[in-house]
C-alpha cells in the first residue's frame, strides 16, 4: 500500500462489515485465498497495541471477521492500511510537566455489530499529553438501550482507571494519584443517572 493515496479515516461512518459479507461459494472462498487477511490484522494490531489508539476500533471490527473473511472485509482493511499510510508520522507524544494527572475519556456505540447487535465500548487514558491506555471492544452482552450500552462502557472504563491508579500509586512517582481520576463522557442521559439517584 505504500503507493496508495491514503484515507482520511480507517472506517467511515456508513462502512458496515457483517458475515454477510463472508464467502458462501466456492469461488467467493477462492478470490480470498490468497489475500493475506489474517496477516494484515495481525499487523494492525501490532501498530495499535503499541503507539496507535486511532486503530482501537478498526481492528476490533476486523479481528471479527479473521475465520472468513471476504472481499468487503479486505477493502475494509486495506482502507486501514491507507489511512496508516497517511498518517504514518503520527506518534505518541508526552510533554514535560509538573502536574501529572490520569484523565479519562470513554463512549460506546449502540448495537453497532450488525451480527450480534452488541455495541462496542472504547476508552483512552492520557498521561502528560499523550495517551497511557486505551481499548476498543465488543461489550459481552446485549443492551437493550442507549444508556445501558454507555453504562457498560463507563463501568468498563471505571474499572480501568481502578488498575491503573494502583499501579501508578506502587510506583511511587505520581503524587496526584491519590486524587480521584477525571473521566469524561459525552451522554448526558448517563451523566444525570450517574450523578442522581432518581429515576422519572
Amino acid at each position: 500500500m505504500q503507493q496508495s493515496n491514503g484515507a482520511e479515516v480507517p472506517i467511515s461512518k456508513g462502512d458496515k462489515l457483517s458475515q454477510e459479507d463472508c464467502p458462501k461459494n466456492d469461488f467467493e472462498k477462492a478470490e480470498m485465498r490468497d489475500k493475506p487477511y489474517a496477516s494484515v490484522v495481525g499487523s494492525i494490531m501490532y501498530a495499535q497495541v503499541r503507539t496507535r489508539p486511532d486503530l482501537a476500533f478498526s481492528i476490533s471490527v476486523l479481528g471479527r471477521y479473521q475465520a472468513n473473511p471476504g472481499l468487503v472485509h479486505w477493502k475494509a482493511a486495506k482502507k486501514v492500511l491507507k489511512y496508516m499510510q497517511m498518517t504514518k508520522d503520527y506518534m505518541l507524544v508526552f510533554r514535560r510537566t509538573d502536574k501529572l494527572e490520569l484523565v479519562g475519556y470513554c463512549h460506546a456505540d449502540f448495537a453497532g455489530c450488525a451480527d450480534t447487535a452488541r455495541s462496542t465500548s472504547s476508552f483512552v487514558f492520557m498521561m502528560g499529553g499523550g495517551a497511557v491506555a486505551w481499548k476498543s471492544v465488543k461489550q459481552s452482552t446485549i443492551a437493550t438501550s442507549t444508556i445501558y450500552a454507555e453504562f457498560i462502557a463507563f463501568y468498563e472504563a471505571a474499572n480501568h482507571s481502578n488498575w491503573l491508579k494502583n499501579f501508578i500509586h506502587d510506583l511511587r512517582i505520581v503524587s496526584s494519584i491519590e486524587r480521584p481520576i477525571q473521566l469524561y463522557y459525552d451522554n448526558k442521559a448517563t451523566v444525570f443517572f450517574c450523578r442522581n439517584n432518581k429515576r422519572s
